[in-house]
């Protein structure tokens, strides 16, 4: 293929391109500049032959990257999120709404790209609250919806009647159609505006750790062990060295409360311990021999997870 060809394929779909970014980026200006940019890298790397069989799909690809000039997230890959910075002026923003104050049956709406049709809203109700175990991210408290969530949603903002954001749109449970069966879960807006600030800050999201392994209480495990209560989880493990350890913290004993904030279970134990801050000490309280043990552990920073 001549360069003349290879040219003519990629200022074909030069318009197509223009279109999209003009459209998800609200600026025509920025739009034609990267778009630009991209057909010129593009005809770099491809000067006489080898075009890539989706050329448009690269082009996009590569004029997303221009048009982002700092892309920052979460590297533990615990809550898929990412913070961007797009070049081109003032955005509009949203308000972040109070998601502590959400009850279910609140009304919520969904808003999203589903299968690439454009921006559309979708209208159901909180489902449910706390959502966690569903094996999607490290740590959840998804908010559960059943406002159609489809494929092109992900990512999409989640919220409440008055426009306020209270999630980010995240996934859905479906079966081979891949498409909505009502049931779609939404990262709260709380969380994310936390691991936002933090990377923007920071530039990654640090958690804090404290080296336990914990189990769920049930009731016959509790009167098993004489435990009193099945309230709290019951610690299993606890590394050696680690902060824990250090702090006085023993197998056998049910951890209680983090901070003053109950531990409902090994989940919210997680998410409870990944929220304290790295390098200061936090308050536990432990339940052992059927006594209140009140304790002060020196936090530590959550390991990042080795990729196989």
């Amino acid at each position: 293929m001549s360069a003349t060809a290879v040219e003519e394929v990629f200022r074909e779909d030069r318009a197509r391109l223009l279109a999209l970014l003009a459209a998800r980026l609200g600026d025509l200006d920025l739009a034609e500049e990267v778009a630009s940019e991209a057909v010129e890298a593009a005809l770099a790397r491809w000067p006489t032959d080898g075009v890539p069989d989706k050329p448009l799909a690269w082009l996009l690809t590569t004029a997303r990257r221009k048009a982002v000039d700092r892309i920052r997230r979460d590297r533990t890959h615990a809550a898929r999120l990412a913070v961007l910075q797009v070049e081109g002026g003032s955005v509009p923003a949203i308000t972040f709404g109070d998601t502590d104050a959400m009850r279910v049956g609140d009304v919520v709406l969904a808003i999203g790209n589903p299968y690439g049709f454009g921006q559309t809203v979708t209208m159901g109700i909180v489902s449910a609250l706390g959502r966690s175990q569903l094996g999607i991210n490290t740590f959840e408290n998804f908010i559960q919806t059943d406002a159609a969530i489809n494929p092109g949603n992900s990512g999409g903002a989640l919220v409440d009647a008055a426009g306020n954001l209270v999630g980010i749109n995240t996934a859905i449970y479906s079966q081979r159609s891949g498409g909505s069966l009502g049931i779609g879960f939404a990262i709260p807006a709380s969380s994310a505006k936390q691991i936002m600030e933090q990377i923007i800050q920071t530039g990654g999201v640090t958690r804090g750790w404290i080296g336990v392994e914990a189990r769920e209480i049930t009731p016959e495990m509790g009167e098993s062990f004489r435990l009193g209560a099945t309230t709290g989880v019951l610690i299993e493990g606890v590394l050696r060295g680690g902060p824990a350890e250090r702090a006085g913290l023993k197998p056998g004993d049910v951890l209680v409360a983090i901070e003053g904030k109950p531990v409902k279970d090994p989940n919210s134990m997680l998410n409870l311990v990944a929220a304290l801050v790295p390098g200061k000490p936090a308050s536990i309280r432990l339940r052992r021999d059927n006594k209140d043990v009140e304790l002060q552990v020196a936090v530590g920073k959550r390991p990042t997870p080795r990729r196989r």
